[in-house]
C-alpha cells in the first residue's frame, strides 16, 4: 500500500520543527546545553515566541528531540561498518567509528552521554535508540569463547535474558538467538561490557580531560578494544 501523502500544513510542521532543531544544534555546538533558548532560536528564524511554542511546549521538549536525532546518527554511522566474518577486526571498526562520530559531534555526544542536565528526563523512546547503536555489537560477541574469570557476569546476564522480554527480542534481532542458547548470554555481556569501555575513553576525550596527557586517545580506546577482545577470545 502506498504511504498517504502528508497535507501541506503537516509537510510545513516538518519544515519548521527541521528548522527549530538546527538552530538548536548549532546553539549547543556554540555553549552547550545551556544555551540552547527557544525564544532566541524564535528570533533567528523570524518566528514570535508564542508561535515556536505551539511545536515545542518547552526545552525540554526540544532537547528530547534532540536526544533522539543523536542517538539515531550515531546508530547510522556504526551500521554503516562492514562486520562480515565478524571477530577482533569487526569489533575494532566498531569502535573506532563509534569514536570518531563523538569527536567529530561533541556537542550531539556530550547531550547524550554527558552530564546529566538537570530536571530533563529522557524520553523512554531513548532506550531503544541506544539500543540500536549498540545493535552491531551483538553478533560480533555471539562469536566469543569469554574467559572463565567472566563466569560471574555471565550468570547475571543469563538471567536478565530470561526476565526481560525486550533484552531477549533485541538479541534474538541482531543475533538469530535463541535466549536459551549460550551465544545469547555471551552476546549480551559482550556488549554490554563494551558501552563503559567506549564511554570512558570517549567521554573523557569529548570533554578535553585527556589534554596534556601524553597520549592518543585512539590508541587507548584500541589497547582496551583488544584487552576486551582477548577476553572473549574473538579471532
Amino acid at each position: 500500500m502506498a504511504a498517504q501523502a502528508r497535507s501541506p500544513r503537516e509537510r510545513y510542521r516538518e519544515q519548521t520543527c527541521s528548522e527549530i532543531k538546527e538552530v538548536a544544534v548549532r546553539q549547543l555546538a556554540a555553549g552547550g546545553v545551556e544555551s540552547v533558548a527557544l525564544l532566541r532560536i524564535a528570533k533567528e528564524i523570524g518566528m514570535s515566541g508564542p508561535a515556536l511554542y505551539r511545536y515545542y511546549a518547552g526545552r525540554d521538549d526540544l532537547l528530547a528531540e534532540l536526544v533522539l536525532d543523536a542517538y539515531t546518527a550515531a546508530a547510522v554511522v556504526v551500521h554503516a561498518v562492514d562486520v562480515e566474518g565478524g571477530g577482533r577486526a569487526a569489533l575494532h571498526a566498531l569502535t573506532r567509528t563509534y569514536r570518531a562520530w563523538a569527536v567529530a559531534n561533541p556537542h550531539l555526544y556530550l547531550l547524550v552521554q554527558g552530564t546529566p542536565v538537570a530536571g530533563f528526563t529522557l524520553p523512554p523512546e531513548a532506550v531503544l535508540r541506544a539500543r540500536a547503536v549498540l545493535g552491531p555489537f551483538l553478533p560480533v560477541f555471539a562469536q566469543g569463547r569469554p574467559l572463565a574469570g567472566l563466569d560471574p557476569l555471565l550468570a547475571e546476564f543469563q538471567a536478565w535474558l530470561r526476565e526481560e522480554r525486550d533484552v531477549t527480542a533485541w538479541v534474538a534481532e541482531w543475533t538469530g538467538l535463541d535466549p536459551a542458547d549460550p551465544a545469547a548470554a555471551v552476546a549480551l555481556t559482550g556488549t554490554i561490557m563494551v558501552w563503559p569501555q567506549i564511554h570512558g575513553t570517549v567521554g573523557l576525550e569529548t570533554a578535553g580531560q585527556f589534554t596534556g596527557m601524553g597520549h592518543n586517545p585512539a590508541t587507548l580506546l584500541d589497547v582496551q578494544t583488544a584487552i576486551l577482545a582477548d577476553a572473549f577470545q574473538l579471532r
